[in-house]
């Protein structure tokens, strides 16, 4: 009687084949992190140098002697403190006040039945096509006639009005596709049309809302060009116009001008780690078309 051969002993270990295009991805992706990341690592390390390092150094090379007072020194003689507050109280309002109206626009023209409603949105969305800086001009006359300039409202009225259209368009997508159901279930409740908005769409619609939330505060607080033709007063400047004034002023204070941007941009990143967990899926939950 012959014995039968090991189980597995002619069978060679065949190993998957390499997917290139996967290798491909992961290359191309690092690539564009580094691009991205360069520019944010110079800007860091300058910050914290003196004059005389900037100029010996090189650029990516980490300071051997940080110099965080940069930040003090930048933070008083570019007046940041009152630029600051006002970039505050301007984006505070404006963000959810705008997400807010565009929220209950978006749900009356998804789950409100109008004899005018696709016309109502049409006229909306006609809004996110007309780019705000040919409307410099004649939203500079109103203001000025409305005796709004060099205030709060003055600003954040242009604000809404450019920003809410976009947010009721990828609103409305996001409504049209929760289904019919719940809100009827909430009307043969007794619900009113706002408490189902409050109560069954605010609740739902979380991940998006918290993606507009992202880049409106983003884009709110980054704004110049509105900013720099409605607010002449530097007691009422915004943090990009100081921070544009500063390097007028400090331009060779490579030190402490990096620090000033630094402290720009850092509230905006810090909205974005806070909710970015939201930011793909609400993107995505408002891009679906209904």
């Amino acid at each position: 009687m012959t014995s039968n051969p090991a189980p597995f002993a002619d069978e060679t270990i065949i190993k998957p084949p390499r997917d290139w295009v996967l290798v491909g991805l992961w290359i191309s992706l690092v690539v564009v992190a580094a691009i991205w990341i360069a520019p944010f690592v110079f800007i860091v390390f300058t910050s914290l140098k003196s004059t005389a390092q900037v100029t010996t150094t090189s650029a990516f090379a980490p300071p051997a002697d940080p110099q965080f007072v940069n930040y003090a020194k930048a933070w008083a003689r570019g007046r940041f403190d009152i630029t600051f507050v006002n970039s505050a109280i301007i984006t505070a309002i404006k963000v959810p006040l705008g997400l807010f109206l565009s929220a209950m626009a978006a749900y009356a023209l998804a789950k409100i039945p109008m004899r005018f409603g696709k016309l109502i949105l049409l006229l909306i969305l006609f809004g996110t096509m007309i780019p705000f800086q040919v409307m410099l001009a004649p939203i500079f006359t109103l203001v000025n006639g409305l005796g709004l300039i060099d205030t709060y409202p003055g600003v954040i009225l242009p604000y809404l009005a450019f920003g809410i259209p976009y947010q009721v368009f990828i609103l409305h997508g996001f409504f049209r596709n929760i289904p019919q159901e719940l809100s009827e279930a909430a009307r043969i409740d007794g619900a009113s049309h706002f408490v189902t908005f409050r109560r069954v769409f605010l609740p739902v619609s979380l991940p998006v809302m918290a993606a507009l939330f992202i880049l409106d505060f983003v884009a709110t607080w980054n704004e110049f060009a509105m900013a720099l033709v409605l607010l002449q007063d530097r007691e009422m400047w915004t943090l990009p116009l100081g921070l544009s004034a500063f390097q007028g002023q400090f331009s060779r204070d490579y030190g402490q001008l990096n620090a000033a941007i630094v402290m720009t941009v850092l509230p905006a990143t810090i909205v974005y780690l806070i909710f970015q967990r939201y930011f793909v899926s609400g993107l995505t939950s408002g891009a679906v078309k209904g």
